[in-house]
């Protein structure tokens, strides 16, 4: 083969592969914690329409860690380490978290160990974070979440969907 139709070939195959992280996309922060906005996602294993469906989920508000970006298409990666691609217009900026662990979480009227018990939370929950004051000292590792209507102080050891220290208003 001469060289002309395998540099052709080198072109086209550019335009296969999905951009590096970051780029062509949204200039938000990569990665990212974001939620799911529909009752249903498809997630595909590429950055596109032609590619097929891989997974669907089925709970909406569930956080998911946004860790690509090709043109409206996000990479994601659940709390169970699943990836794929899905469109934007499915994603929130709104955060959410899932509780996890073994064991049943106290959801606390203060940020405090020994605050009034509002409701204890099971492993598997999806609730909304609220606010999460940067976590920099033991008495700031606390958010403030919505969970079934509840809403209280919920150790952040106990939450997936947000970032070591991080601080969401």
């Amino acid at each position: 083969m001469s060289p002309r139709p395998i540099a052709l070939v080198l072109l086209a195959l550019c335009f296969l592969v999905p951009a590096a992280p970051g780029s062509a996309g949204s200039g938000l922060p990569i990665p990212r914690f974001v939620t799911l906005r529909a009752d249903e996602v498809n997630v595909r294993t590429g950055p596109g329409m032609r590619y097929p469906v891989d997974w669907v989920f089925v709970r909406p508000m569930m956080p998911v860690e946004v860790i690509a970006e090709f043109d409206t298409w996000r990479k994601i990666r659940d709390m169970e380490g699943i990836e794929g691609w899905v469109h934007q217009s499915l994603l929130s900026g709104r955060r959410g978290a899932t509780v996890i662990g073994q064991d049943l979480w106290p959801l606390l009227a203060d940020p405090d160990e020994a605050a009034t018990v509002v409701a204890r939370v099971e492993p598997g929950v999806i609730g909304r974070l609220l606010r999460c004051p940067a976590a920099e000292a033991a008495e700031h590792a606390w958010c403030f979440v919505e969970v079934a209507g509840y809403r209280g102080w919920m150790a952040r050891a106990g939450l997936w969907g947000l970032y070591e220290g991080e601080e969401v208003k």
